[in-house]
């Protein structure tokens, strides 16, 4: 097993000079889309080598004290290789499964900032009212790992909560855990609204997307057509008064369609209006992204038939049971009764867990 891993190792050192050498080369720092690429595989493959060069040095002193085990015949020798041996042996295995999840191809979005939209589903009021329990629980999530969250567009619910919400998470490795909530999340409960104490169950849409950068798509900016508009709500009498809030109009081919498509997409975050066009502007490009990606992402999910990633964001991946406490997620079978917590932010856990059933599907595809 030690060699396979460390041919595997040995092929991607060759990988690593040539990476080293490629972004000094000026013809690839000009050309900025290759040049960012190439940095983010030698950044990801610099890990890799540092772990190997780990070790093969942890091998290579274990063989030598276990050599001089079978032939020294000084007691103070031996003794001093008992210990030596002690001391790697326990690290071997914890750092050959390291290297083991940095070998498994990693999804190139997943240091990507994203986008959350979230939609109240089946249930009316309700639905609206989770909706906005649930932008609530993600906003104490990214609280605690010091995440921005920015949102760029909201329709409120009659009766409270929120029909649909869209924001942006920045911060480092953002898409690459929240990825893992796109589904559809139920919530059974006595809603406000019931007069007679009856359980109702409802639900909420929620899509995780990574955020586009300029180089991911093409668009051709001159053909977008803007209108703005005054932005209403609370915020004093410029958000009343003035223009800020703006309206992206474009016409996009839909890839997999082949079919002219007209793009809406509306920003009243700030109030300034070459801020939200700015904003607005960066939604086109992950909206258009998304949707070009998407088959990419249906040829994976169907290849690997995972649990976790199925990449359906139609289905059902978690229940939040209010009478019971219970939070369930269905992907792995994950049951915890803290529920009170988990509506306040403290998702991480279950965020774990599915990271680590994902990564042993995909070891095991990689043959590791």
């Amino acid at each position: 097993m030690n060699n396979t891993l460390i041919s595997r190792l040995e092929g991607l050192s060759a990988r690593f000079e040539e990476v080293s050498t490629l972004i000094t080369d000026p013809s690839i720092i000009s050309d900025m889309k290759r040049y960012v690429k190439l940095n983010k595989e030698y950044s990801e493959l610099e890990r890799i080598i540092t772990k190997r060069n780990e070790y093969q040095r942890l091998l290579q002193n274990l063989a030598e004290a276990k050599e001089i085990l079978d032939s020294e015949n000084d007691p103070e020798m031996r003794e001093m290789a008992k210990l030596e041996i002690d001391a790697i042996e326990p690290k071997i295995e914890p750092l050959e499964e390291e290297i083991k999840l940095l070998l498994i191809p990693a999804d190139p979005e997943d240091a990507k900032n994203c986008i959350v939209e979230i939609r109240g589903g089946t249930g009316g009021d309700e639905a609206a009212i989770f909706a906005g329990d649930l932008f609530r629980m993600y906003t104490k999530f990214c609280e605690n790992k010091g995440w921005k969250v920015a949102v760029s567009n909201f329709n409120e619910g009659t009766a409270g909560g929120y029909k649909e919400i869209v924001f942006a998470v920045t911060g480092e490795g953002v898409y690459g855990i929240l990825k893992y909530e796109s589904g559809v999340h139920r919530v059974q409960r006595v809603p406000a609204t019931e007069t007679q104490g009856r359980v109702h169950t409802s639900a909420a849409s929620v899509a995780v997307l990574p955020e586009a950068q300029e180089f991911d798509v093409e668009i051709n900016e001159g053909e977008i057509k803007w209108d703005t508009f005054r932005s209403g709500g609370a915020g004093g009498q410029n958000v009343n008064k003035v223009e800020s809030g703006v309206r992206l109009r474009y016409m996009w081919k839909n890839p997999n369609t082949g079919v002219p498509e007209e793009i809406l997409i509306e920003c009243t975050e700030t109030r300034d209006q070459p801020k939200n066009k700015e904003r607005a502007l960066g939604r086109l490009r992950t909206f258009i992204y998304d949707k070009e990606h998407q088959k990419y992402l249906d040829d994976i999910a169907s290849k690997r038939k995972t649990m976790v990633s199925t990449g359906d964001r139609s289905a059902k991946i978690r229940t939040y049971n209010y009478p019971q406490g219970r939070i369930t997620d269905h992907r792995i079978n994950y049951t915890v009764y803290n529920l009170s917590a988990y509506m306040d932010g403290d998702i991480e856990d279950c965020i774990n867990h599915l990271i680590i059933a994902e990564n042993a599907e995909r070891m095991k595809e990689s043959n590791l």
